[in-house]
């Protein structure tokens, strides 16, 4: 009896956990949250994530071969940071208020009772750009509390020169509740990030390294670390 506690303590302890990211472009895991991706993948943690549009078609000029270097890139990301990309819908790029809701929810809920993730990682609802605001919504519908469901946590992220952009006034704010030491990380985060580099801009902009460093270490400070990514932990349950 005693020997069988003991294991399943062990268990619950080491099993790997299953982590979802659903975002709306390929590129905002790593520029999101890339650092901490990598905490969870040395901690063993089973890391996949999802993407809802093409990422690139609203753009001018652009083909399927563009479309198709997106996805490499993507690829690249998640062999670099130690995940796996398990679907690539293909709805319209900065056009995801044209799909039902319903649409969006359907595709994150398939994943979600193939997966059965623990641990849920998605876009902030405060965010200027209409696709990380929709996603949000489909990922809470996806995921709302039902008997039966299995995911302990909800967090939501910030992407650079997309969530700050946004205002109180009309998107909401951003608050982050929880910050991830991603010190050890924080080159690798930079390096792997070097994979969407059609998406790395010059400084002072957001998207620029340089700044993505300033903003890690800027949250990191806040709560007494070199560096970190910030978080709002949308629901938390305890069993």
């Amino acid at each position: 009896m005693l020997y069988c506690l003991i294991e399943l303590i062990y268990s619950e302890i080491y099993m790997n956990k299953k982590v979802l990211i659903v975002v709306a472009h390929t590129d905002d895991e790593a520029f999101g949250m890339g650092g901490t991706i990598c905490k969870h993948v040395i901690n063993g943690d089973l890391v996949y994530a999802m993407a809802m549009t093409d990422g690139v078609s609203s753009r001018q000029n652009t083909d399927n071969k563009k479309i198709t270097q997106r996805k490499s890139a993507a690829l690249e990301s998640s062999n670099y940071f130690g995940f796996k990309w398990i679907k690539f819908n293909q709805f319209p790029d900065n056009k995801l208020d044209s799909i039902p809701l319903l649409n969006l929810v359907k595709e994150i809920e398939e994943v979600k009772l193939n997966l059965q993730p623990k641990l849920i990682y998605t876009h902030a609802s405060a965010d200027l750009n209409i696709d990380h605001r929709l996603v949000n919504q489909a990922v809470m519908t996806a995921f709302r509390p039902q008997n039966g469901e299995i995911y302990d946590e909800i967090r939501t992220f910030e992407v650079p020169s997309s969530t700050e952009y946004g205002h109180k006034s009309v998107t909401q704010q951003f608050s982050p509740n929880l910050y991830i030491d991603i010190t050890d990380f924080i080159e690798k985060k930079i390096e792997g990030i070097k994979n969407y580099f059609s998406e790395i801009r010059n400084y002072p902009h957001p998207r620029s390294l340089e700044s993505i460093k300033n903003l890690a270490k800027y949250r990191g400070n806040q709560v007494g670390l070199f560096y970190a990514e910030s978080f709002e932990v949308l629901r938390k349950i305890e069993r």
